[in-house]
């Protein structure tokens, strides 16, 4: 399968943090933690393009792989100057 191809997504994204560039340590206020490992939980992939900036692949329904008609995630640890 192509690694590009969003209907390459298998599971869910379990508890994935996200560092910044060059980043190591562990997680402080603010590195956002993404989580979709619960039933109905459907997030498959998580990529940050800029400091406030997410791409997220939502995996295809169960019963119709066509459509992605629903999305149900968590975000945690998020610093109030994230949220807008």
């Amino acid at each position: 399968n192509d690694p590009g191809n969003e209907d390459a997504i298998g599971g869910n994204v379990s508890k994935y943090i996200v560092f910044p560039n060059g980043y190591s340590g562990q997680p402080k206020k603010g590195h956002l933690t993404f989580d979709a490992c619960f039933e109905s939980g459907n997030l498959g992939r998580v990529e940050q393009v800029s400091e406030f900036e997410y791409d997220l692949f939502i995996r295809p329904d169960t019963c119709n792989p066509r459509f992605r008609v629903w999305f149900n995630f968590t975000v945690e640890n998020v610093k109030e100057s994230q949220v807008r």
